[in-house]
């Protein structure tokens, strides 16, 4: 099995969005997340984009570039991605204040946990919570 040197993460999350320029807005402003790196293409595509959250990170492009992932991905409906917050409500606050589609309002789980549920503006579904499974090596 493949070794996560730096602290690095070994799992990312990768999307593909008509709008990637927009969901990159959506996601650093409502969701919290930080842009670490955005490559666009000659014709303003995102050709890959990375954004962090906490110790975890997802990337994202532009649909339509043409490639074996985007061929891919190209009649992939939407996903859900599950992200580790320390302040369910703060968070659920800033994604309201910034017109994020709430699906569920910061509830308290019967394991422990209190999260969330958003669609971003592609349909994917975005949870946010404090529940955070430990990982045996």
């Amino acid at each position: 099995m493949a070794g996560t040197g730096g602290g690095r993460p070994s799992v990312y999350p990768t999307l593909v969005y008509a709008d990637a320029k927009a969901a990159i807005r959506q996601l650093t402003e409502a969701f919290g997340f930080t842009e670490a790196s955005v490559y666009e293409g000659e014709d303003g595509s995102v050709l890959h984009a990375e954004l962090v959250q906490g110790n975890g990170a997802v990337m994202l492009g532009s649909k339509g570039r043409g490639g074996v992932f985007d061929t891919a991905m190209k009649d992939a409906g939407p996903c859900g991605v599950y992200v580790v917050v320390d302040d369910v409500d703060a968070h659920h606050l800033q994604a309201v204040e910034h017109g994020a589609d709430i699906l569920m309002p910061p509830t308290d789980q019967d394991y422990g946990s209190r999260d969330y549920m958003a669609r971003d503006i592609e349909g994917n579904i975005w949870s946010f919570g404090t529940y955070a499974p430990e990982i045996q090596t």
